[in-house]
């Protein structure tokens, strides 16, 4: 799956200050990142608010992202959750013609094992008509999915193609790469250590940052993949100081600041997450300025 090499980001949901969905936003949202040079889109992730989104809304957000890509770029739709008889049965109701994966997280909350891992993912692999994207991303679900789960899933599944690896320990990381199967793809999911993940023999990644500041992000990634190093590691000292303060009051309130800064959405979330302190947002505006002529 080479087209999902390089740079995706996970997008967010803009709402209006009624909190109603805001298409508007959205549209300009994929068109400030194509026009960025992001490599594909992330539909429905995490950072998309999608636990609060009711089922008309998923769908306005999805047809809404389909129509502002017009077929330009490769699309991923996050559908994933804890019960796993629900997330094969979404995956058999959604429509998937304009799509390329699927991305699901691990299950959160109920904590399984490994084997119970493995079984959940056995099961939606079994069940889906695309590729598919495993999500291990620890601090949100409470379980980690081990190197020796991944691998068993990558060998065992044509259609399990790649993991989203958001542990955030580089370690882990590079143990899932040495011995991953040769066309099994690992992608970053934690900006911060995108670059060495990529340096490391990674695919790329699925950013949050990189849709607020499109442009030196996914050349980034593109220099990581082609082992230009030093060229690499300035943009990412660049842009390290975003990558923390736009996790520092949770996500995605701190990438909607950065929205709202550029003036290409407002800073809205939906309870029980809360918007940006003016604090974080002076401090995000500060960073956000050397980039900001570079936004469409």
């Amino acid at each position: 799956m080479d087209k999902l090499m390089g740079t995706g980001v996970a997008l967010v949901t803009p709402f209006k200050d009624d909190f109603t969905v805001d298409t508007m936003a959205l549209t300009n949202i994929v068109k400030h990142c194509i026009d960025g040079g992001v490599d594909y889109l992330v539909a429905l992730g995490t950072t998309a608010e999608t636990a609060t989104l009711t089922e008309i809304e998923k769908q306005v957000v999805i047809d809404t992202i389909i129509s502002a890509n017009a077929g330009r770029l490769p699309l991923v739709l996050g559908i994933g959750g804890n019960n796993t008889s629900v997330v094969v049965d979404t995956i058999k109701r959604r429509n998937l013609d304009s799509f390329d994966a699927i991305l699901s997280v691990s299950p959160y909350y109920n904590k399984p094992t490994q084997e119970g891992i493995y079984q959940h993912f056995k099961a939606i692999s079994e069940n889906s008509p695309l590729p598919l994207i495993v999500y291990n991303v620890p601090a949100r679900t409470g379980s980690n999915i081990l190197p020796a789960t991944v691998l068993r899933l990558a060998n065992d599944f044509d259609n399990i193609i790649a993991i989203k690896e958001a542990s955030g320990d580089i370690t882990q990381v590079m143990q899932i790469i040495k011995d991953k199967p040769e066309n099994f793809m690992v992608i970053s999911g934690d900006d911060m250590t995108a670059l060495s993940t990529v340096l490391a023999g990674g695919s790329g990644v699925i950013s949050v940052l990189a849709q607020g500041v499109p442009r030196p992000f996914s050349k980034m990634i593109r220099l990581g993949l082609k082992a230009q190093v030093k060229e690499a590691f300035d943009l990412q000292y660049s842009l390290q100081e975003g990558m923390g303060l736009i996790f520092e009051e949770g996500n995605p309130a701190g990438i909607k600041a950065v929205f709202k800064v550029l003036d290409i959405a407002s800073g809205a979330v939906r309870l029980p997450l809360v918007p940006a302190s003016d604090h974080l947002r002076n401090k995000i505006a500060q960073f956000v300025k050397p980039f900001a002529g570079q936004h469409a």
